[in-house]
């Protein structure tokens, strides 16, 4: 069902200090931030030859990486993302075997313009999973 490694997520606190460790330190091809209001997030994906890394920068109190940096100061691995080639049969599929997805279960667009679902991390080794369609 899953595919390749899409990309992981790390919260971050200040975007601009990560962009330039990677930058600066590691010599990374990073993106420009984007904006991304519905999920509350402000991010940036660092492009490695096999896959990516993505920084999340909370977009407001209300955001869900507002509350995990609360609990992770430092910030830290926020979520792994998979590639799946039919998103609702893999939620299907995932659902009947006793999976949770997160939400109200529907697909919604990502940063990558596709659609994507995230899976409790109670059903999956403690770690917060997304699925991409690709």
């Amino acid at each position: 069902m899953i595919g390749r490694l899409n990309h992981v997520a790390i919260a971050v606190r200040d975007l601009n200090a990560a962009v330039a460790t990677y930058k600066t330190t590691l010599g990374a091809k990073v993106s420009e931030a984007t904006a991304q209001p519905e999920h509350g997030v402000t991010v940036v994906f660092v492009e490695l030859p096999n896959t990516k890394i993505e920084f999340l920068e909370p977009l407001g109190e209300n955001s869900p990486i507002a509350k995990f940096l609360e609990r992770n100061p430092d910030g830290g691995i926020h979520h792994v993302c998979y590639e799946v080639e039919d998103i609702l049969a893999a939620r299907d599929q995932l659902k009947a075997q006793g999976a949770r997805v997160l939400g109200d279960g529907n697909p919604k667009i990502g940063a990558h313009g596709k659609p994507v679902l995230f899976l409790h991390p109670k059903d999956f080794l403690g770690t917060l999973t997304e699925l991409e369609q690709v």
